[in-house]
């Protein structure tokens, strides 16, 4: 997913640099009002914990019926994994690629791309937000 309004990456000479400070990142990634608003009209309250993607995995993927809302949907749902995953998880937090890119970085430096696995959960339900979560917990 590529967030236009936070990259690419400007030279000293060529305007604004992408935000720096982890904390503003992570709460710019952590709205995903389409999947709160649609999570909040199916009684599931996002409150930012594992129980909540285990929440999500329960949800009859409506969604599935609209062409133009399943791929927002599913970056919605990576960066919602994501926001799990950093305040969840010590050591990890968001990095935003010179591409505009959002990754998750471990904190054994590995990289993982939550909006990539957001958007095959919309589209097919599989992996599991939770199994995912589980998965990048252990690492």
């Amino acid at each position: 997913m590529n967030i236009p309004f936070l990259g690419p990456r400007h030279h000293k000479n060529g305007g604004a640099a992408l935000p720096t400070d982890p904390e503003a990142i992570a709460a710019l990634l952590s709205e995903c009002e389409l999947l709160r608003s649609q999570a909040d009209q199916a009684g599931v309250r996002l409150d930012d914990t594992p129980a909540s993607l285990e929440a999500l995995d329960q949800l009859v993927p409506r969604w599935r019926d609209d062409a133009e809302t399943l791929p927002w949907l599913g970056n919605d749902a990576g960066l919602y994994l994501g926001t799990v995953v950093v305040r969840t998880v010590p050591g990890a937090g968001w990095e935003i690629r010179s591409d505009g890119e959002p990754v998750l970085r471990l904190a054994s430096g590995r990289e993982v791309e939550v909006v990539d696995a957001g958007r095959a959960w919309a589209a097919t339900g599989v992996p599991e937000l939770s199994q995912l979560y589980g998965e990048i917990a252990e690492a």
